[in-house]
């Protein structure tokens, strides 16, 4: 390693490192910190960037950045309870370009300063497309080697994308800012985001929504699924390490004021408690884990954190196990196929905390698998083998087949009410409108229950085809439905789409009348008082409420009322609707 120059060892001297929290997202508990590079203005520099660039010209770009490296491990240790939690660190791209490149240096100075190297966590960046195609690929392969944690920063703005996770396998990936910007009103940056979440879950690798700045994108980006969160809404940089805190009280806050009536009860009662093995393990312990096991055909394997990484199946060393030979082979350390790593089958994990219908769909698009880990605060929690996530899948349809209206098949009162008490909970902007037949019980009596369940039936068809799959859409019971959704757009194109509803359904109800019903505009019945009557064809009002600002008073009662009594004016309007706003 080449000697720094006297210049550049006073330009470092100037330098500082600023940290920012890295919280789990579903706890918002610290899980890391990032160093970040900071008074370099005063160094003589013009950007983070220039820095790197300048030693990368000058081929000091190794020995410069393992300088830094010291000065953030010591700064690192300043922060309180530091021995648990994980450093970011960034690391420049071409750093094997360096002639002076060479391992052990790291370790070295993690024992210095007495930090765990699980603690380290080398973030790599694909801000430069150089001339050597494979440096990303040896540069995380050599990391990976010695044990480091690895991430890929800016994840999909870069060269290689979804290659590197098909070829390295990282153990974290950060979304880039750029994806996460309102994600909570771009459906598009949802979809997207979603997908490269979900596929990342797949392959085992946990998810870090970067640069987000408000309450609404953290609850975005938890609900789909990132597993891990950092930016300015929970803290901006800083050079003070006693800022750095374990809990951040608007976070708990704002997880305890949006937290849902989360149903994991039965993934918890599904996960089987096996006893994990260590990813450390010698595969003497191995073996005598399955022979003590015998019952167990697979074991989660965890690395020193508690986190799962995979699985080891009995079978896969059973061929060992049975022959006195293939034991020998099997606990011959200084053969390489003896390491445990090298059998380690891999297994998607998720947070118990997680929707049900996200492992259902981890499990759809991994059928061939073994089952899904569970983990709690990012750790190991159990295990969930195909045919347990079967009787989940099981247990979820009967619970969905018992709140369904047995005409219509879709979602229940219970289930309605259930929307209402989350809506009032989750902190964002929620539209909620009932519908109700007008004159149903008329056209009932007159044309008879099987042409009004046909009345029904039109009606749910009309909401489920005119309405996106974003929408709640349920059935009360009789003439009386209800549609919910999370306003993401304007709320003119909301109410385009309600009314249209309305008079959609008017168009097509008169077609179940008799040309002469038709011609007349109405039907004679009795009324409740069994009076005869005439009744208008059938129409459909309309009782919208949109509730912006949540607070602890607006409870599903009120909700409900507030309903109910527009429904009433609907009725009478014109245009068969009747909305308020909640503030």
């Amino acid at each position: 390693m080449e000697k720094l120059s006297q210049i550049w060892q006073e330009r470092l001297d100037v330098l500082d490192i600023a940290f920012q929290p890295i919280l789990n997202i579903n706890t918002g508990e610290i899980y890391a910190v990032e160093a970040l590079l900071r008074n370099y203005l005063d160094a003589g520099f013009r950007s983070i960037f220039d820095v790197f660039d300048t030693t990368y010209r000058e081929n000091i770009l190794y020995s410069f950045d393992l300088a830094l490296r010291e000065k953030t491990f010591k700064k690192f240790t300043q922060i309180s309870n530091y021995d648990t939690m994980k450093l970011f660190y960034n690391l420049d791209n071409r750093l094997f370009e360096m002639p002076d490149f060479s391992s052990g240096n790291t370790n070295a100075l993690l024992k210095e300063y007495d930090i765990r190297k699980e603690n380290l966590c080398f973030e790599i960046s694909e801000r430069h497309e150089i001339s050597n195609q494979t440096s990303m690929e040896k540069i995380l392969q050599h990391y990976k080697e010695e044990a480091f944690y690895i991430a890929i920063d800016d994840f999909g703005v870069g060269y290689s994308g979804y290659k590197l996770l098909f070829d390295s396998t990282p153990d974290i990936i950060k979304l880039d800012r750029y994806f996460l910007q309102n994600i909570d009103k771009d459906i598009k940056r949802k979809v997207m985001v979603k997908s490269i979440t979900h596929l990342a879950i797949q392959l085992g690798i946990d998810v870090l929504a970067e640069g987000v700045e408000t309450k609404e994108e953290y609850l975005t980006c938890k609900e789909i699924g990132c597993t891990l969160v950092q930016g300015y809404f929970i803290q901006h940089p800083t050079k003070n390490t006693q800022d750095i805190a374990t809990n951040y009280q608007h976070i708990s806050q704002l997880l305890k004021s949006s937290k849902r009536q989360e149903n994991n009860s039965n993934i918890k009662k599904h996960a089987q408690k096996i006893t994990p093995i260590q990813k450390s393990s010698t595969m003497h312990e191995v073996v005598d884990y399955f022979k003590t096991n015998s019952n167990i055909p697979y074991a989660p394997i965890i690395n020193k954190d508690a986190k799962p990484i995979g699985i080891l199946a009995e079978a896969q060393i059973k061929e060992y196990l049975y022959s006195p030979y293939g034991i020998s082979l099997l606990l011959n350390n200084g053969k390489e196929k003896s390491k445990l790593k090298h059998l380690i089958t891999y297994c998607p994990s998720i947070d118990i905390n997680s929707d049900i219908t996200m492992i259902i769909e981890l499990f759809s698009n991994n059928s061939d698998g073994h089952g899904i880990l569970i983990t709690k605060n990012s750790q190991y929690y159990g295990f969930l083998s195909s045919k347990d996530i079967i009787q989940l899948i099981n247990e979820e349809n009967l619970i969905v087949a018992r709140d369904q209206n047995p005409l219509t098949k879709m979602p229940g009162n219970r289930l309605v009410e259930s929307y209402i008490t989350q809506s009032v909970q989750n902190n964002k902007p929620t539209l909620l409108c009932y519908y109700d037949l007008d004159n149903f019980k008329a056209f009932n009596d007159v044309y008879g229950f099987r042409n009004g369940d046909r009345i029904i039936q039109l009606f749910a068809d009309t909401i489920s085809k005119k309405l996106p799959n974003s929408f709640f859409k349920g059935h009360i019971g009789g003439d009386d439905f209800f549609v919910a959704s999370t306003i993401e757009e304007s709320q003119e194109n909301h109410l385009k789409q309600l009314t249209d509803i309305i008079t959609t359904f008017e168009d097509n109800a008169r077609e179940f009348y008799s040309q002469e019903d038709k011609k007349n505009g109405y039907i004679v019945a009795k009324d409740r008082a069994g009076n005869q009557k005439r009744f208008p064809i059938l129409t459909v009002s309309a009782s919208v409420l949109f509730t912006h600002v949540k607070k602890q008073s607006q409870y599903t009662n009120t909700i409900n009322n507030i309903l109910s009594l527009q429904k009433k004016t609907a009725k009478s309007e014109k245009n068969h609707l009747c909305m308020s706003s909640l503030l």
